[in-house]
């Protein structure tokens, strides 16, 4: 039996901080999802708003009609604002998280290479000892032939 690889409980927690970061990416994508949602709905309904505001001064408005308009126009731009923060925040932090995951896929993969060149050694080793047996039975059934 090959011996164990020495860095296995190194190669398992990188394994798991892995997946931690991944979870961690998923939950960020998501969030980046959402706040790119709410700011194209917010910006989808102040167009509809100012359509329906354009449609009304065509007929007539008067000025506290005009006034709540206007008052709720701006009150959508600051959302849009707001929206367009968060979502730029959220960007960053899933940019952030994404190098997260890649630095974490980074140490596996060094791990990964060491366990696999461990494995390799211990192969080849095996090889040899096999071999050496198997040379070793050969000669003395080679010696034992010879004898009379």
């Amino acid at each position: 039996m090959s011996p164990v690889f020495p860095l296995k409980p190194l190669l398992d927690l990188s394994n798991l901080r892995l997946d931690e970061a991944a979870r961690r990416l998923g939950v960020l994508l998501s969030g980046e999802q959402e706040a790119s949602q709410r700011h194209a709905l917010l910006i989808a309904y102040r167009a509809e708003y100012q359509e329906r505001f354009v449609a009304a001064a065509k007929v007539g408005l008067s000025p506290k009609e005009w006034q709540n308009y206007r008052s709720f126009l701006l009150r959508l731009d600051d959302a849009i604002t707001q929206a367009e923060a968060m979502l730029t925040l959220s960007k960053q932090q899933t940019s952030a998280g994404q190098k997260e995951w890649m630095d974490k896929r980074g140490d596996v993969k060094a791990y990964d290479t060491l366990a696999s060149r461990h494995q390799s050694r211990e192969n080849y080793q095996a090889q040899r000892r096999e071999q050496k047996i198997s040379d070793e039975h050969t000669a003395i059934r080679h010696r034992n032939k010879d004898d009379p």
